[in-house]
């Protein structure tokens, strides 16, 4: 016996990609924000701990408004695996730091309020591969680590417009120049 197959049921349409409507709960959209606002603090307190040394990463008395080198210690002593010379090379390569400050300020900030998610997503994934890379291969487990599930979640983050639920992002992507450029969501 065969079974009569139904002619009447139309077929399933996509919904289109983005984040102007996104299908996500209120509770998820929230647990999101906090998990994008708790990221953004992490990378705030990174900045400030080394500009400041206030002797937690950064020893009192050697943070980057007392002339310490933010990167020259984890650059210098802290690399290990196939990519330590190259990150060792940097050390005292002029860039280097104020690059260095200036992402963990700008990821923080965009994290933190929501705004130009997509721009923290990618230096952030980027900053979070390049600190992997630097101790090959990690030391509990022979991939993955903290820093890959990072960039992993800045990236989630940014796809799922994280930057809506108590954020700025709404309003950031509702800006001229943010809908002419949306890159910049």
């Amino acid at each position: 016996m065969t079974t009569r197959q139904r002619q009447d049921l139309p077929a399933p349409a996509m919904q289109p990609d983005g984040d102007r409507h996104p299908i996500i709960t209120t509770a998820a959209g929230r647990a999101l924000g906090v998990l994008r606002i708790a990221y953004g603090l992490s990378f705030l307190w990174a900045f400030v701990d080394k500009v400041f040394g206030l002797g937690y990463a950064t020893p009192s008395g050697k943070g980057w408004i007392d002339g310490g080198d933010p990167t020259a210690g984890f650059l210098g002593k802290g690399t290990s695996g196939p990519m330590a010379d190259f990150y060792q090379s940097l050390v005292g390569d002029w860039w280097v730091t104020p690059l260095f400050m200036i992402g963990l300020a700008g990821i923080g900030l965009a994290l933190t309020l929501g705004i130009g998610m997509r721009i923290a997503a990618v230096c952030g994934a980027l900053l979070y591969l390049l600190m992997w890379s630097a101790n090959l291969p990690p030391e509990t487990n022979p991939v993955l680590d903290d820093h890959i599930l990072g960039a992993i979640t800045v990236v989630t983050l940014a796809l799922v417009a994280a930057g809506n639920v108590w954020g700025l992002g709404k309003w950031w992507s509702s800006l001229d120049f943010v809908g002419k450029y949306p890159w910049l969501r």
